[in-house]
């Protein structure tokens, strides 16, 4: 749990990250650029070996260090999926981005009429005269352009043609790292944590505002905070109870956490994230929260009785404590 993305750290504001929505906002420095470009979805560890490239030779060769992403998800408008949920929202990528030692964030909206950018508009109007790149790193298979056409091969000749260094990373290197946004999400939707985690080298987080609920926990000695999520976007783990640490207001609390309907003692329909706090008693309605998913303890179970369903939670708390007595 140790680590620079440790998860008790709740930012909203980015101290040295400059964030740009939209690339015509984008006011080029003196400095030239040195960018990657892509979604970077929970800015996992194959992201990141891209990242840390990319900020360590700005360093070296005092260029601005960019990344270049897009909302929505391109997914979302060429495909109209509106099924997919990501695996961090704007201000989460941020954060991350910023731990890396990132200079700049340019957010630009994804949109049909973007889409159809020829390869040669793209690189010449964006990269070469808003952006003002000196070199750009991308994976070997990055594709780009109107209809995804042109290749890596098209962007090495628009860079000797405008004057600006390309670096693909090899085949080899993409294709020995197994992580990718896509298999997270699917460990996420199976309730794989730590899988999820490993592939991300974070544990996985959610944001969210606490809530008003039923206030059922109460009765049976496992109040609950009920958190609400803004994004909608956002991915939320499999049905079932975990292992979690959360940060409010800057202090660090263990605890453990439901993802479901409550089948218990609740008929209706609405899928709930409770998270009852160990030796908390603070009165934090309306306040900010950050979820961190350390293991998964079981499913989300329907018990004949409420005395039942007090029982289990006696035990998922124990096998919670047992598990940070373990990690200290």
């Amino acid at each position: 749990m140790n680590g620079i993305f440790s998860c008790i750290i709740f930012v909203r504001k980015f101290q040295d990250l400059k964030t740009i929505e939209g690339i015509n906002h984008y006011k080029a420095s003196e400095k030239k650029t040195i960018l990657t470009l892509g979604t970077f979805d929970g800015v996992h560890i194959g992201h990141r070996s891209i990242i840390e490239k990319v900020v360590s030779e700005g360093q070296k060769k005092n260029l601005e260090s960019i990344v270049l992403t897009f909302f929505p998800h391109p997914r979302m408008v060429l495909q109209q999926d509106d099924t997919l949920r990501l695996l961090n929202t704007i201000e989460e990528k941020g954060e991350l981005l910023e731990k890396l030692g990132l200079d700049t964030l340019i957010v630009h909206p994804f949109s049909q009429e973007f889409s159809r950018l020829t390869a040669e508009e793209f690189v010449k109007n964006i990269l070469v005269e808003k952006l003002n790149i000196a070199k750009i790193i991308i994976g070997y298979d990055h594709r780009f352009g109107r209809n995804r056409t042109a290749t890596i091969d098209d962007l090495i000749t628009f860079g000797k043609e405008y004057n600006f260094e390309v670096e693909q990373i090899p085949a080899e290197v993409i294709d020995n790292n197994s992580v990718s946004s896509t298999k997270i999400r699917k460990a996420l939707e199976n309730g794989e944590i730590e899988l999820a985690n490993s592939y991300l080298g974070y544990p996985y987080f959610i944001n969210g505002t606490v809530i008003k609920g039923q206030q059922l926990g109460r009765k049976i000695n496992f109040p609950t905070a009920n958190i609400e999520i803004k994004e909608k976007y956002k991915l939320i783990p499999n049905l079932g109870v975990y292992v979690v640490q959360c940060s409010i207001e800057k202090e660090t609390y263990n605890g453990m956490m439901s993802i479901g309907f409550n089948p218990t003692v609740n008929e209706n329909k609405k899928l709930n994230l409770e998270v009852n706090l160990f030796d908390f008693n603070k009165d934090i309605y309306n306040k900010e929260i950050r979820v961190c998913f350390l293991k998964r303890i079981r499913d989300e179970e329907k018990f004949d009785s409420i005395e039942l369903l007090q029982t289990q939670l006696e035990k998922d708390k124990i096998y919670s404590l047992n598990y940070f007595s373990k990690e200290e």
